[in-house]
């Protein structure tokens, strides 16, 4: 296996790890506004999170930035805390032509989560010669991943509300609320106290 499929693969399966469910929920919380037909807007967003999470990401791996990583491990489900919340106060998508503020969220927030998952990478890497190609790989099988999420979240979006018949803002607020409430508990549960 090349170091490029191998870093790859190693990004897509740290997104989907059960274990790092954090991300998945960030990325829940960013799409319980949106339904099916709005998968380009969804795109989008993910996408703006894997800008902005690979922006720190490179800047920590390159040791260009040093964070406190009991202060990251805080910080991440603050994001997810917040952007739930402002999905439960506003449970549909803004309507008009300006940036929705889950775009804004999904790139700044995902600085954070960058953040994160360069204590991750950075383990990873060693002592590797060149990181810009495992940098790479890593970041496209995140992106990846975070598509498979958002297609399985669109899915159970489309048999609940658009087959079943489960009212779409009760359908937002109830994920919105179930992230929010483990966000919650994973603040608690921060070393940072």
């Amino acid at each position: 296996m090349s170091s490029f499929q191998l870093y790859f693969r190693l990004g897509l399966q740290h997104i989907l790890d059960i274990h790092g469910y954090d991300h998945i929920l960030f990325v829940l919380a960013l799409c319980a506004v949106f339904i099916p037909r709005d998968w380009r807007k969804v795109v989008i967003l993910v996408t703006a999170f894997t800008i902005g999470h690979s922006l720190t990401l490179a800047l920590a791996t390159f040791k260009l930035v040093n964070v406190n990583s009991d202060l990251i491990e805080f910080l991440i489900p603050v994001t997810i805390a917040i952007t739930a919340f402002i999905t439960i106060l506003r449970p549909k998508p803004s309507s008009g032509k300006g940036v929705s503020i889950n775009y804004i969220f999904a790139l700044i927030f995902g600085l954070i989560h960058g953040l994160g998952f360069s204590i991750y990478l950075r383990s990873l890497l060693g002592k590797e010669a060149s990181i810009w190609q495992p940098l790479l790989a890593f970041n496209l099988g995140l992106e990846l991943g975070q598509l498979v999420i958002v297609g399985i979240f669109l899915l159970a979006t489309s048999i609940l509300v658009g087959i079943a018949g489960v009212s779409r803002k009760e359908w937002t607020l109830i994920i919105a609320s179930m992230v929010f409430g483990v966000a919650l508990m994973l603040m608690l549960e921060a070393k940072y106290w």
